[in-house]
């Protein structure tokens, strides 16, 4: 089911050039569409954590029928606020998706393989959602071409009805006891007394959220088309190659977190997403393609932030920081394709150079951090 509801999600970025075309629309409005994901990912976090916590059948059924529902209507090429609509009910229908899931399996305390398992079977989702689009004829026009991409969702719609009638009792008896005290929790609980480097993470996961969203939602896409010729299939591989770095990294960096700690890591981590920003950003064709590879090295540490603050986090508020966390996020990458669309696509170069110099700075930042705090355990 994760594979089946996360391929529609690899589908729509190579797609976005001819969308333009098209849809006659300008850069402000492919912003606005690119976003809109974001953004119902980010109104829908803490709702879907609470209707999971106390009908967890019903999100999972319900996760590929709004996934379904959002790409029915992109997929009548109708008019721009149908497209945005489609693009929304998409991130309600992936939030309960991704939502529903974690709950499922972190139910089981010995979930930890199964939750390796669920992430690679996302990122295995999308990698399969950009080959399908790459691979289907270019004389299709995107919304056939997204419908029989996105066609997966067919497997989890088959089984939707079985996730409907599943209601275990440890999710009702988790929403019975810890729904309602994360629902009554106030903002200003969850930030009281946040340690500095916590307040770090936050500000990582969002500027590694901007990164993420400018250039995989916005700028690969449009500027390998309109600069460097690239068609569909082009664009998909582009992509491809960065999901891929990631997934094949993604263990790699963890297990180095696990021997060197998470802040060092963590600052190479910045350091890789400042080099793929402001390569994708400003360089030619060669080192455009070389950052997607330093996207996807820096996306494989996209957990590690999470990491960091729930060691500096009580078993009590890790729950409500994490929440948190998610929205910051999610503003992050609906904000990025919007303020790259709002800028035009020409313009991006100082968006993204501004996010690239951040992340560097944040490297720079931790790098001197765990430094600091090697030479102190030294003596």
């Amino acid at each position: 089911m994760a594979f089946a509801n996360t391929a529609c999600v690899g589908v729509f970025s190579p797609l976005l050039p001819e969308i333009a075309r098209a849809q006659s629309l300008a850069d402000w409005q492919l912003g606005v569409l690119a976003g809109a994901f974001g953004f119902a990912r980010m109104l829908a976090d803490v709702p879907a954590g609470a209707l999971a916590a106390r009908r967890l059948g019903v999100v999972l059924a319900g996760a590929p029928v709004l996934l379904a529902l959002g790409v029915a209507l992109l997929s009548t090429g109708g008019p721009f606020p149908m497209l945005v609509l489609g693009r929304v009910v998409m991130g309600f229908g992936h939030t309960l998706s991704t939502v529903g899931g974690l709950t499922a399996i972190l139910l089981d305390a010995r979930g930890s393989v199964r939750l390796n398992t669920y992430e690679f079977a996302g990122m295995a989702g999308v990698l399969g959602g950009l080959a399908g689009v790459g691979l289907l004829p270019s004389t299709w026009g995107w919304p056939l071409a997204l419908a029989v991409a996105c066609s997966p969702l067919l497997i989890s719609l088959g089984i939707a009805p079985w996730f409907a009638r599943w209601s275990p009792d440890r999710a009702a008896a988790l929403g019975t006891r810890d729904g309602a005290a994360v629902a009554t929790a106030s903002t200003r609980s969850a930030l009281s007394g946040m340690a500095p480097i916590v307040w770090l993470m936050f500000g990582m996961g969002v500027v590694m959220g901007l990164g993420w969203s400018s250039l995989s939602e916005f700028l690969i896409p449009l500027r390998g088309t309109r600069e460097f010729g690239l068609d569909r299939a082009g664009v998909s591989r582009l992509l491809a190659i960065s999901q891929i770095v990631d997934l094949v990294a993604l263990l790699p960096v963890g297990w180095l977190a696990d021997r060197i700690g998470r802040v060092p890591v963590l600052s190479l981590v910045a350091g890789s997403l400042a080099l793929g920003v402001l390569a994708v950003g400003l360089g030619s064709l060669p080192v455009f393609v070389a950052g997607t590879v330093f996207l996807g090295l820096a996306m494989a540490g996209w957990m590690l932030p999470l990491g960091v603050v729930r060691e500096h986090t009580g078993a009590e508020g890790f729950a409500r920081r994490t929440g948190l966390y998610r929205i910051g996020v999610d503003a992050s990458a609906f904000l990025g394709p919007l303020v790259c669309g709002l800028v035009g696509e020409a313009h991006t170069g100082f968006v993204v150079g501004g996010v690239g110099v951040v992340a560097l700075a944040a490297s720079v930042h931790l790098g001197a951090r765990a430094l600091r705090w090697t030479s102190e355990a030294a003596r």
